[in-house]
């Protein structure tokens, strides 16, 4: 497993050494050879920003190469996916438990605790943007 995470972009809009940039993302079907005859095959842009914390002449509308630790990617789905599934999973067995076991009530209740969750995790958005961080490793001329 590579420890790297590298996209292709161009470069948008460069603020200093925080630059915005548009790659396209693109599903593994997305590079099959059948694609066409497929419906389940996409791809979208995406704006990311990226920091040149080396320094790298880049100008707008310069193709680059932006790079990520692949670790990130662990820690995003667990922020995203793990972590919501066991506050949905350990409110819905307390509230059973505290309910009587009255399972509409004991499911919205369950269902409204990612409330907090994603409340708390937009409050800390400023940290995963420290956290989750592409660089501009190198640029093609």
């Amino acid at each position: 497993m590579a420890d790297k995470i590298k996209h292709l972009g161009i470069v948008e809009n460069i603020d200093g050494p925080h630059l915005k940039v548009r790659i396209v993302q693109t599903s593994a079907c997305a590079s099959c050879s059948v694609k066409g005859h497929c419906s389940v095959s996409d791809s979208e842009e995406k704006l990311i920003d990226v920091y040149n914390d080396k320094q790298i002449d880049c100008r707008v509308g310069q193709q680059v190469v932006i790079g990520g630790a692949a670790s990130l990617g662990l820690k995003a789905v667990l922020w995203a996916f793990a972590l919501p599934f066991a506050v949905v999973l350990v409110s819905l067995f307390a509230a059973m438990r505290f309910s009587g076991g009255n399972e509409p009530l004991s499911a919205v209740v369950a269902l409204c605790m990612l409330i907090p969750y994603y409340i708390g995790l937009y409050a800390c958005r400023g940290r995963f943007r420290r956290t989750f961080v592409f660089t501009l490793e190198s640029t093609n001329n």
